[in-house]
């Protein structure tokens, strides 16, 4: 047996080796200046993820057949929508600092534009992130469905690295912990709990949140490559998913919000909206699972929005069947030959030798007309000088 005066020396050891405490990064490092322009720590954060995320977009959506560079395109729209849809969604959702408790207007609506302090609602974020990925998908003939499925997993890999901003700032933890990851917070920040003790140290919600969206970045590129979803089933997977670990990880913030009550349960309101979100996009999944089952895949492309089926495509303001030669060169002899034959003159028409002159008129008549190895014209020309 082990003394129990080693067991007790291990133990310290090992007590001795994990941290006493997560520390927060001095306020001064939330924001420098170069120059005349005032950098802010949050926004770096949020602006590495944004490119992270684009990057692993782009990869999926090359494995996936997507024209190159649409990625780009596409997110020049969505960006600035969801970071709009972010900050409305998060107003919305902590109103009091803008309209003031129990919106008695006491607030400051200056603090709306100060997006460097925090404040962007992910849920809203996506909204109108969707909103202005339509948008760039029509512009460029390809599917929203498709573009979500390949960008899901690079959303998830964006809101971790954008919540180390909330570490910078010093805001959206936890409650009071004991428990060797605690989070220190400097008891002069402007969300500091009142009653708190200096020294006092919180879950680090943050951290929580990171690991979670890591993990789920490696579950769905796992999961997609055994099951390859199509037709949307990747984004709403990726909703399930993150609303999942939101409900518990929402739940042990301490920081303003708005509360909701439902059935005699007062929850903050990021709670119930992960719970709806969770329900709908498990049922969306099972839903769109059954219902493409054994379908083959759509591709990315809208109909008739593929490269292929454009060219393949009838000639703006002609019937269908009359569709323009792809070789310019052969359409250009064939309307030299139709000119040649019914512009000829006169006296070309009636020549010493009959034969002859039909002999070497057959090759013009017959690119005029449509000769089916040429693939012009009708296949099947009504008969010539009188011949069957």
């Amino acid at each position: 047996m082990i003394p129990s005066a080693a067991l007790a020396a291990a133990h310290g050891g090992i007590a001795g080796a994990l941290p006493a405490s997560i520390p927060s990064p001095p306020q001064e490092w939330a924001s420098f200046s170069v120059g005349p322009l005032t950098i802010h720590a949050y926004a770096l954060c949020i602006l590495a993820g944004i490119v992270a995320a684009m990057w692993l977009t782009a990869r999926r959506w090359d494995a996936k057949g997507g024209p190159e560079g649409v990625v780009w395109d596409i997110c020049i729209w969505a960006i600035p929508f969801g970071i709009i849809g972010g900050r409305l969604y998060h107003i919305f959702s902590s109103p009091d600092a803008y309209f003031g408790p129990g919106f008695d207007g006491s607030g400051d609506l200056s603090l709306t534009w100060q997006i460097w302090r925090g404040g962007l609602g992910i849920w809203g974020a996506v909204a109108l992130g969707a909103v202005g990925a339509w948008i760039g998908c029509r512009r460029y003939g390809v599917r929203l469905a498709a573009f979500a499925d390949a960008a899901a997993p690079g959303l998830l890999l964006a809101q971790a690295i954008g919540r180390w901003g909330n570490w910078f700032n010093q805001e959206l933890y936890g409650g009071p912990t004991t428990l060797p990851w605690g989070l220190e917070i400097d008891s002069g920040t402007a969300g500091f709990p009142p009653g708190a003790l200096p020294g006092t140290l919180f879950h680090p919600t943050f951290l929580y949140e990171f690991l979670w969206n890591i993990a789920g970045v490696v579950i769905l590129l796992l999961l997609d490559r055994r099951f390859r979803f199509r037709h949307g089933t990747m984004f709403w997977a990726y909703v399930s998913y993150y609303t999942l670990g939101r409900l518990w990880i929402e739940a042990m913030r301490i920081d303003d919000a708005e509360m909701i009550t439902f059935f005699g349960v007062t929850q903050r309101l990021n709670v119930w909206t992960s719970l709806l979100l969770l329900v709908v996009s498990l049922t969306v999944c099972a839903v769109l699972l059954r219902r493409h089952r054994g379908e083959p895949d759509p591709g990315v492309y809208l109909p008739g929005r593929a490269p292929a089926e454009q060219d393949a495509g009838p000639v703006r303001g002609e019937a269908p069947g009359n569709e323009a030669p792809a070789d310019g060169a052969t359409a250009t002899r064939a309307s030299a030959a139709q000119t040649a034959v019914t512009h000829a003159p006169a006296d070309a028409a009636t020549p010493a030798d009959p034969a002859s002159a039909d002999a070497a008129a057959r090759p013009a008549r017959e690119v005029a007309d449509g000769d089916p190895a040429n693939g012009l014209g009708d296949p099947s020309p009504a008969p010539r000088d009188g011949r069957p």
